[in-house]
């Protein structure tokens, strides 16, 4: 069992460390990240862009009131992979609110943060994904700021589980007037007539591997219609877990080879590994 980092120490991963009146049980108040540690090519192991992950984590934390340091997250990050000798890992730092009240009022509540390693890809991996429009709507960012919060992600477990009801891999959300948002946990990039193209939409979360796939394929970022995506010669989605993920069926439409994603996956692994040393300040040493 891997150790976690709580509050200062490390536990065995399945320690009962939450009592049941925890508050971020009953209301979703907790702040969570998706970070993935890569095996490098010297032997060691990296944090690809810890410091954005840390600083998007502050971000949401801030909306709660939550007294996030950024370097001391950062550090028991680090820690956590160290004593689990995990290289290739996810990495899930949360931080909550615990226990003193379990009415609305988060003020008189304490305060927590735990890190877990991971051996192992929890969402989509990069594998050919069959992808379908979602009944239901992304929170929009008038109602839920478009950040990592916890409560927010039942939005994405409902679109998600619908989809998987009616044969799907993932969901894409839409919004009323038929332009793209994102799927459950991953941004949406297209490709037309070899020009890559980043969908923009107020509603999504501000993706650090969308930011990284913008600058490694020069994209464009706009916003982008339902009907322009179902037209396109490529789509794929990407994010932490799921790094460059291709599609092979929106819907009813198929896609056929992703050389273009087949290009952009090949460099993107290349850079977490800090096999390209121009991208090496993205990378932060074990």
């Amino acid at each position: 069992m891997p150790l976690i980092w709580f509050d200062g120490q490390f536990i065995p991963g399945d320690a009962p460390e939450a009592p049941l009146t925890t508050h971020a049980m009953h209301y979703g108040t907790a702040v969570f990240e998706g970070i993935r540690s890569y095996a490098t090519a010297d032997g060691g192991a990296a944090v690809f862009r810890l410091p954005e992950h840390m600083e998007r984590m502050r971000k949401g934390a801030d909306m709660f009131g939550i007294d996030f340091d950024v370097e001391r997250a950062s550090q028991a990050t680090l820690a956590t992979l160290r004593a689990n000798g995990h290289r290739d890992a996810y990495i899930r730092p949360l931080t909550w609110m615990g226990t003193g009240s379990i009415g609305l009022d988060v003020d008189p509540l304490s305060q927590h943060l735990m890190i877990a390693t991971l051996p192992k890809v929890v969402h989509l991996g990069g594998a050919r994904t069959r992808l379908t429009v979602s009944p239901w709507k992304r929170n929009p960012a008038t109602s839920l700021p478009a950040l990592k919060l916890s409560g927010a992600y039942v939005n994405s477990i409902l679109a998600k589980r619908e989809a998987k009801q009616r044969g799907f891999d993932e969901a894409l959300f839409t919004d009323d007037k038929g332009y793209v948002v994102e799927c459950t946990g991953a941004n949406v990039f297209m490709v037309k007539n070899g020009v890559v193209t980043s969908v923009e939409h107020r509603d999504a979360l501000p993706g650090i591997t969308r930011d990284t796939m913008i600058e490694l394929s020069g994209a464009q970022s706009r916003e982008v219609t339902l009907h322009e995506l179902l037209d396109a010669d490529e789509v794929f989605v990407c994010g932490t877990a799921a790094e460059a993920t291709p599609i092979s069926v929106l819907d009813r439409r198929e896609f056929g080879d992703n050389p273009v994603t087949r290009e952009l996956a090949a460099l993107y692994a290349r850079v977490v590994r800090g096999e390209e040393p121009r991208y090496a300040a993205w990378l932060t040493a074990v």
